[in-house]
């Protein structure tokens, strides 16, 4: 579980003496309002970064080019006619390097695990056993394996997917839950 950066005032009394007495000559008192910025830290107090924080239940409201792009990665036809016709729901866990993202659709759930850095096993939409290694790059999550590459990222309120497969390139929009 990771704990999202914040912004708090913290209000310090100051006595202020000398010159800038108050007309009544007794001590002003003042309020300093200063912001402050915490630092995001997982569990363990390992630093991370806020930009990289993309826990939480994602529903996909928009998606260009899906049909192209699962031609493109060898998707059997029946699988992008169902595919296209969902919008699924995706829940990241994120607790350091280690992630967990789960794709849920009226079809089925798929669940994925994966260490940046490290290679790991997913399943493609349509079954098949696909490798990949993921790391965090400016505060995205790349992907690459030799028929994609993907970039996930958070843009202000969204979680925007990029896959190029090719010349096929395929854009997923999503907004938390």
């Amino acid at each position: 579980m990771l704990f999202s950066p914040s912004r708090f005032s913290l209000e310090i009394p100051v006595k202020i003496t000398g010159s800038f007495k108050s007309p009544t000559c007794q001590p002003a008192v003042c309020v300093c309002v200063m912001a402050l910025t915490t630092r995001t830290t997982n569990i363990l107090g390992q630093a991370t970064r806020p930009d990289m924080d993309f826990s939480g239940t994602w529903k996909v409201y928009s998606e260009e080019n899906l049909e192209e792009f699962l031609k493109a990665v060898g998707a059997p036809e029946m699988i992008v006619k169902m595919r296209k016709e969902l919008k699924p729901v995706l829940v990241i866990e994120q607790n350091g390097k280690d992630f967990t993202y789960t794709m849920k659709t009226p079809i089925g759930t798929k669940v994925h695990s994966f260490s940046l850095g490290k290679e790991s096993e997913m399943t493609a939409v349509d079954g098949r056993k696909i490798k990949c290694t993921v790391r965090e790059e400016n505060g995205k999550l790349v992907a690459e394996n030799e028929k994609f590459t993907s970039v996930r990222e958070i843009q202000g309120d969204d979680m925007v997917e990029t896959i190029t497969a090719g010349s096929v390139t395929f854009i997923s929009r999503s907004k938390r839950a």
